[in-house]
């Protein structure tokens, strides 16, 4: 249910773009323990995810992701961020993001 969830949000948003603009690429694939999404606008927005369940029945039973998106702000500039989501919290990575200093 999580996964369908997760796909109809990411879904709905593509649709929400402005009239004149329009998908040029929708796949997707949602089973029970794992889904997989990718889409792409015509005025440059994209995303694509991954997503296995992990330690399926036990205690410890979590979801991994892996995924990146893609948008253009406001300053023209595009912006893509590539994450990992999973049991260690949500991780992502661009050029236009802090790093955090090692310790």
């Amino acid at each position: 249910m999580k996964f369908l969830i997760v796909f109809v949000a990411l879904f709905a948003l593509a649709l929400a773009a402005p009239a004149d603009v329009s998908i040029v690429r929708s796949d997707s694939d949602v089973g029970p323990e794992s889904f997989k999404y990718d889409w792409e606008t015509s005025d440059g927005q994209a995303a694509q995810a991954a997503g296995q369940l992990k330690n399926i029945g036990s205690e410890n039973e979590a979801i991994s992701v892996q995924g990146s998106y893609r948008f253009i702000g406001d300053d023209g500039v595009t912006y893509e961020v590539t994450y990992i989501a999973d049991e260690n919290g949500f991780q992502p990575q661009g050029a236009h993001l802090p790093v955090a200093p090692e310790a």
